[in-house]
Protein backbone atom coordinates (compact mmCIF):
# COMPACT_ATOMS: atom_id res chain seq x y z
CA UNK A 1 0.00 0.00 0.00
CA UNK A 2 1.63 3.67 -0.77
CA UNK A 3 1.43 6.81 0.92
CA UNK A 4 -1.56 9.20 -0.45
CA UNK A 5 -1.82 12.87 -0.96
CA UNK A 6 -5.18 13.10 -1.76
CA UNK A 7 -7.10 12.70 1.94
CA UNK A 8 -6.24 14.66 4.57
CA UNK A 9 -6.20 14.47 8.04
CA UNK A 10 -7.89 16.16 11.00
CA UNK A 11 -5.87 17.49 14.10
CA UNK A 12 -7.68 16.15 17.21
CA UNK A 13 -11.11 17.45 17.42
CA UNK A 14 -9.99 21.29 15.98
CA UNK A 15 -11.13 22.46 12.31
CA UNK A 16 -7.64 21.54 11.43
CA UNK A 17 -6.92 19.66 8.15
CA UNK A 18 -3.67 18.68 6.98
CA UNK A 19 -1.70 16.61 4.68
CA UNK A 20 -0.81 13.06 5.83
CA UNK A 21 2.90 14.80 4.64
CA UNK A 22 4.24 17.67 5.86
CA UNK A 23 7.41 19.92 5.23
CA UNK A 24 9.25 20.74 8.40
CA UNK A 25 11.32 23.80 8.73
CA UNK A 26 14.34 22.94 10.45
CA UNK A 27 16.60 23.46 7.32
CA UNK A 28 14.98 26.57 6.36
CA UNK A 29 16.97 28.30 9.49
CA UNK A 30 20.17 26.83 7.78
CA UNK A 31 20.07 23.68 9.92
CA UNK A 32 24.06 22.79 10.48
CA UNK A 33 24.63 24.31 6.64
CA UNK A 34 23.58 26.91 4.46
CA UNK A 35 19.80 26.65 1.82
CA UNK A 36 19.51 29.33 -0.47
CA UNK A 37 16.47 31.39 -0.11
CA UNK A 38 15.70 29.89 -3.64
CA UNK A 39 15.37 26.82 -2.73
CA UNK A 40 13.02 27.23 0.24
CA UNK A 41 10.72 28.60 -2.39
CA UNK A 42 11.29 25.49 -4.59
CA UNK A 43 10.56 23.25 -2.17
CA UNK A 44 7.67 24.83 -0.91
CA UNK A 45 6.21 25.44 -4.37
CA UNK A 46 6.56 22.43 -5.38
CA UNK A 47 5.45 20.47 -2.44
CA UNK A 48 1.98 22.49 -2.42
CA UNK A 49 1.62 21.53 -6.19
CA UNK A 50 2.24 17.79 -5.29
CA UNK A 51 -0.77 18.09 -2.56
CA UNK A 52 1.60 18.79 0.84
CA UNK A 53 -0.75 20.94 3.01
CA UNK A 54 0.96 21.79 6.15
CA UNK A 55 4.16 22.84 7.19
CA UNK A 56 5.83 23.87 10.43
CA UNK A 57 8.01 26.07 11.30
CA UNK A 58 9.25 27.76 14.62
CA UNK A 59 11.41 31.25 15.43
CA UNK A 60 14.04 28.91 17.41
CA UNK A 61 15.10 27.61 14.25
CA UNK A 62 17.96 30.05 12.48
CA UNK A 63 16.62 32.43 14.93
CA UNK A 64 13.93 33.81 12.69
CA UNK A 65 15.22 32.97 9.65
CA UNK A 66 12.85 29.99 8.74
CA UNK A 67 9.67 31.97 9.62
CA UNK A 68 10.86 34.87 7.31
CA UNK A 69 11.51 32.64 4.56
CA UNK A 70 8.90 30.35 5.15
CA UNK A 71 6.49 33.50 5.17
CA UNK A 72 7.62 34.56 1.88
CA UNK A 73 6.83 31.30 0.41
CA UNK A 74 3.46 31.27 1.93
CA UNK A 75 2.40 33.71 1.28
CA UNK A 76 2.38 33.04 -2.84
CA UNK A 77 -0.08 30.46 -2.13
CA UNK A 78 -3.91 30.65 -1.20
CA UNK A 79 -4.01 30.98 2.12
CA UNK A 80 -6.79 28.55 2.68
CA UNK A 81 -4.97 25.71 0.94
CA UNK A 82 -2.41 24.76 3.71
CA UNK A 83 -2.27 24.46 7.43
CA UNK A 84 0.81 26.26 9.34
CA UNK A 85 2.38 25.69 12.76
CA UNK A 86 5.02 27.63 14.36
CA UNK A 87 5.82 27.53 17.88
CA UNK A 88 6.56 29.33 21.09
CA UNK A 89 8.69 29.33 24.27
CA UNK A 90 11.19 31.20 22.96
CA UNK A 91 11.69 35.27 22.85
CA UNK A 92 14.08 36.39 20.11
CA UNK A 93 16.46 39.63 21.12
CA UNK A 94 19.08 41.77 19.06
CA UNK A 95 22.45 40.67 19.45
CA UNK A 96 24.37 43.50 20.86
CA UNK A 97 27.30 43.92 18.57
CA UNK A 98 25.97 40.97 16.34
CA UNK A 99 27.97 38.50 18.46
CA UNK A 100 26.20 36.18 20.58
CA UNK A 101 27.12 35.11 24.08
CA UNK A 102 26.38 31.21 23.72
CA UNK A 103 28.09 28.48 22.24
CA UNK A 104 27.93 28.19 18.39
CA UNK A 105 24.11 27.17 17.77
CA UNK A 106 23.46 24.50 14.93
CA UNK A 107 22.25 26.76 12.69
CA UNK A 108 24.62 28.23 9.84
CA UNK A 109 24.49 31.80 9.55
CA UNK A 110 21.74 32.37 11.47
CA UNK A 111 19.77 35.98 11.63
CA UNK A 112 21.83 38.12 14.24
CA UNK A 113 19.40 37.03 17.04
CA UNK A 114 19.62 35.18 20.52
CA UNK A 115 17.11 34.06 22.60
CA UNK A 116 15.46 33.23 26.08
CA UNK A 117 12.93 30.61 27.31
CA UNK A 118 9.87 32.00 28.52
CA UNK A 119 7.03 29.84 29.02
CA UNK A 120 4.91 32.77 30.71
CA UNK A 121 1.68 33.93 29.57
CA UNK A 122 3.29 37.15 28.93
CA UNK A 123 5.79 35.40 26.86
CA UNK A 124 3.31 33.05 25.10
CA UNK A 125 1.32 36.09 23.43
CA UNK A 126 4.52 38.19 22.75
CA UNK A 127 6.54 35.02 20.86
CA UNK A 128 2.83 34.37 19.13
CA UNK A 129 2.86 37.74 17.61
CA UNK A 130 6.16 38.41 16.77
CA UNK A 131 5.91 34.67 15.01
CA UNK A 132 2.88 36.61 12.89
CA UNK A 133 5.21 39.40 11.84
CA UNK A 134 8.03 37.30 10.98
CA UNK A 135 6.29 34.94 8.94
CA UNK A 136 3.76 37.71 7.15
CA UNK A 137 0.73 35.70 7.21
CA UNK A 138 -2.91 36.71 9.21
CA UNK A 139 -2.94 33.43 10.70
CA UNK A 140 -1.16 30.78 12.43
CA UNK A 141 -3.27 27.50 12.46
CA UNK A 142 -1.22 25.02 15.30
CA UNK A 143 0.08 26.64 18.19
CA UNK A 144 2.77 24.32 19.90
CA UNK A 145 4.89 24.73 23.06
CA UNK A 146 8.01 23.81 22.15
CA UNK A 147 11.37 21.87 23.87
CA UNK A 148 9.45 21.71 27.15
CA UNK A 149 11.22 18.51 28.25
CA UNK A 150 14.70 16.94 29.86
CA UNK A 151 16.35 16.74 26.75
CA UNK A 152 16.45 20.80 26.59
CA UNK A 153 16.62 21.62 29.72
CA UNK A 154 18.54 21.36 33.00
CA UNK A 155 16.71 19.12 35.80
CA UNK A 156 15.90 22.37 38.13
CA UNK A 157 15.22 24.39 35.29
CA UNK A 158 12.83 21.86 33.43
CA UNK A 159 10.83 21.87 36.50
CA UNK A 160 10.50 25.40 36.92
CA UNK A 161 10.15 25.80 33.09
CA UNK A 162 7.11 23.25 33.02
CA UNK A 163 5.30 24.59 36.02
CA UNK A 164 5.51 27.98 34.33
CA UNK A 165 4.25 26.57 31.25
CA UNK A 166 1.39 24.40 32.56
CA UNK A 167 -0.09 26.92 34.98
CA UNK A 168 0.23 30.28 33.15
CA UNK A 169 1.58 29.80 29.11
CA UNK A 170 -1.22 27.22 28.60
CA UNK A 171 -3.63 29.53 29.35
CA UNK A 172 -2.54 31.77 26.68
CA UNK A 173 -2.39 29.51 24.26
CA UNK A 174 -5.81 28.41 25.14
CA UNK A 175 -7.32 31.90 25.31
CA UNK A 176 -6.17 32.36 21.30
CA UNK A 177 -7.55 29.09 20.67
CA UNK A 178 -11.07 30.20 22.34
CA UNK A 179 -10.54 33.28 20.83
CA UNK A 180 -10.45 31.81 17.37
CA UNK A 181 -7.03 33.13 16.76
CA UNK A 182 -5.50 29.86 16.49
CA UNK A 183 -7.14 26.59 16.08
CA UNK A 184 -5.21 24.07 18.03
CA UNK A 185 -2.44 23.65 20.32
CA UNK A 186 -0.19 21.34 21.62
CA UNK A 187 3.63 20.62 22.32
CA UNK A 188 6.48 20.36 20.19
CA UNK A 189 9.14 18.15 21.72
CA UNK A 190 11.81 15.13 21.18
CA UNK A 191 10.49 12.90 24.67
CA UNK A 192 7.22 11.19 25.17
CA UNK A 193 7.29 12.10 29.00
CA UNK A 194 6.05 16.22 29.14
CA UNK A 195 2.93 15.09 26.54
CA UNK A 196 2.09 12.79 29.09
CA UNK A 197 2.67 14.97 32.13
CA UNK A 198 0.92 17.97 29.92
CA UNK A 199 -2.06 15.69 29.63
CA UNK A 200 -3.36 16.31 33.81
CA UNK A 201 -3.00 20.67 32.55
CA UNK A 202 -4.67 21.47 29.60
CA UNK A 203 -6.90 20.06 27.12
CA UNK A 204 -4.38 19.44 24.31
CA UNK A 205 -5.24 18.86 20.35
CA UNK A 206 -1.63 17.48 19.25
CA UNK A 207 1.61 16.78 20.02
CA UNK A 208 4.62 17.54 17.81
CA UNK A 209 7.24 14.58 18.93
CA UNK A 210 10.24 14.26 16.65
CA UNK A 211 12.13 11.25 16.67
CA UNK A 212 10.65 9.31 19.13
CA UNK A 213 7.98 7.07 16.61
CA UNK A 214 10.16 6.08 13.65
CA UNK A 215 10.91 2.85 11.75
CA UNK A 216 13.74 2.25 13.90
CA UNK A 217 12.59 3.25 17.18
CA UNK A 218 9.41 3.77 19.12
CA UNK A 219 10.59 4.91 22.22
CA UNK A 220 8.09 4.49 25.20
CA UNK A 221 4.90 5.21 22.99
CA UNK A 222 2.59 3.10 23.65
CA UNK A 223 0.70 4.46 26.64
CA UNK A 224 0.94 8.09 25.08
CA UNK A 225 -0.15 6.83 21.75
CA UNK A 226 -3.14 4.97 23.65
CA UNK A 227 -3.98 8.40 25.32
CA UNK A 228 -3.93 10.18 22.21
CA UNK A 229 -6.66 7.66 20.73
CA UNK A 230 -8.62 8.29 23.70
CA UNK A 231 -9.19 11.71 23.62
CA UNK A 232 -8.51 12.44 19.90
CA UNK A 233 -5.14 13.67 19.94
CA UNK A 234 -2.90 13.73 17.04
CA UNK A 235 0.34 13.34 16.59
CA UNK A 236 3.00 15.22 14.63
CA UNK A 237 5.57 12.24 13.58
CA UNK A 238 8.69 14.71 13.06
CA UNK A 239 12.30 13.81 12.01
CA UNK A 240 10.98 10.39 10.86
CA UNK A 241 14.56 9.58 9.48
CA UNK A 242 16.72 9.66 13.08
CA UNK A 243 18.18 12.86 11.34
CA UNK A 244 19.57 10.99 7.94
CA UNK A 245 20.37 7.08 9.37
CA UNK A 246 16.81 5.76 7.11
CA UNK A 247 17.75 7.44 4.61
CA UNK A 248 21.52 6.61 4.11
CA UNK A 249 21.75 3.03 5.83
CA UNK A 250 24.10 1.47 7.67
CA UNK A 251 26.72 1.52 5.27
CA UNK A 252 27.98 4.84 5.43
CA UNK A 253 29.24 7.48 7.68
CA UNK A 254 25.89 8.36 8.96
CA UNK A 255 24.17 10.40 12.42
CA UNK A 256 21.58 9.27 14.66
CA UNK A 257 19.66 11.45 16.30
CA UNK A 258 22.43 13.99 15.11
CA UNK A 259 25.28 12.43 16.72
CA UNK A 260 27.74 9.27 15.57
CA UNK A 261 25.50 6.25 14.99
CA UNK A 262 27.04 3.41 17.41
CA UNK A 263 27.10 -0.09 16.85
CA UNK A 264 23.95 -0.97 18.07
CA UNK A 265 22.21 1.52 15.96
CA UNK A 266 23.41 0.13 13.20
CA UNK A 267 22.71 -3.07 13.62
CA UNK A 268 19.47 -2.38 13.47
CA UNK A 269 19.65 -0.72 10.99
CA UNK A 270 21.45 -3.35 8.93
CA UNK A 271 18.43 -5.71 9.94
CA UNK A 272 15.87 -3.27 8.47
CA UNK A 273 18.24 -3.12 5.02
CA UNK A 274 18.05 -6.76 4.92
CA UNK A 275 14.05 -7.08 5.39
CA UNK A 276 13.91 -4.28 3.09
CA UNK A 277 15.65 -5.52 0.63
CA UNK A 278 14.25 -9.24 0.18
CA UNK A 279 10.58 -6.95 -0.31
CA UNK A 280 12.37 -4.97 -2.94
CA UNK A 281 11.52 -1.79 -0.62
CA UNK A 282 13.43 1.27 0.04
CA UNK A 283 14.65 1.75 3.38
CA UNK A 284 13.48 5.53 3.57
CA UNK A 285 10.19 4.68 1.72
CA UNK A 286 9.31 2.62 4.87
CA UNK A 287 10.90 4.75 7.37
CA UNK A 288 8.07 7.67 5.74
CA UNK A 289 4.93 5.24 5.42
CA UNK A 290 5.62 3.54 8.96
CA UNK A 291 4.59 6.09 11.36
CA UNK A 292 1.39 6.76 9.37
CA UNK A 293 0.47 3.37 10.29
CA UNK A 294 -0.53 4.26 13.70
CA UNK A 295 -3.96 5.86 13.96
CA UNK A 296 -3.17 8.47 16.33
CA UNK A 297 -0.52 9.77 13.71
CA UNK A 298 -2.11 12.47 11.64
CA UNK A 299 1.07 13.65 9.41
CA UNK A 300 4.47 12.50 8.95
CA UNK A 301 6.70 15.75 8.74
CA UNK A 302 10.78 15.43 7.24
CA UNK A 303 12.90 18.28 7.07
CA UNK A 304 13.69 18.79 3.26
CA UNK A 305 16.61 20.95 2.19
CA UNK A 306 16.04 21.54 -1.49
CA UNK A 307 14.17 20.07 -4.90
CA UNK A 308 16.28 17.24 -5.15
CA UNK A 309 14.89 15.56 -1.67
CA UNK A 310 11.46 16.77 -1.51
CA UNK A 311 11.60 14.80 -5.00
CA UNK A 312 12.55 11.94 -2.85
CA UNK A 313 10.29 12.80 -0.30
CA UNK A 314 7.23 12.85 -2.57
CA UNK A 315 8.85 9.28 -4.54
CA UNK A 316 8.78 7.58 -1.20
CA UNK A 317 5.96 8.62 0.48
CA UNK A 318 4.24 7.56 -2.88
CA UNK A 319 5.80 3.97 -3.00
CA UNK A 320 3.97 0.35 -3.07
CA UNK A 321 4.69 -1.42 0.20
CA UNK A 322 2.79 -5.05 0.91
CA UNK A 323 1.38 -5.95 4.16
CA UNK A 324 3.89 -8.90 3.70
CA UNK A 325 6.42 -6.47 4.45
CA UNK A 326 5.36 -4.87 7.34
CA UNK A 327 4.22 -8.36 8.66
CA UNK A 328 7.57 -9.85 8.53
CA UNK A 329 9.26 -6.70 10.06
CA UNK A 330 6.55 -7.24 12.84
CA UNK A 331 7.34 -10.98 13.10
CA UNK A 332 11.21 -10.80 13.42
CA UNK A 333 10.86 -7.95 16.09
CA UNK A 334 12.41 -5.75 13.62
CA UNK A 335 10.19 -2.85 15.32
CA UNK A 336 11.48 -3.23 18.95
CA UNK A 337 12.94 -0.30 20.50
CA UNK A 338 16.35 0.43 20.56
CA UNK A 339 18.37 -0.05 23.80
Amino acid sequence: MAGTLSRSNKIGRSAVEVSPLGVGGGPFGNLFSKVEDSDVDAVIRNAAAAGVAFFDTSPFYGFGLSERRMGDALRNLPRDSFALSTKVGRLLYPLAGGVSQRAPSAFDSPMPFDFVFDYSYDGIMRSYEASLHRLGLGRIDILLIHDLSRDMHAPDEYARHFKIAMESGLKAASELRSSGDIKAIGLGVNTVEPCLESLQYGDMDVFLLASRYTLLEQSNTDVLFDECVKRDISIIAGAPFNSGILVTGSRVTTTYDHAPATGAVLERVAALEDICRSHGVALPAAALQFPLRHKAVAVVLPGLRNGKELSSALSWFGAEISEAFWDELAANNALAEIS
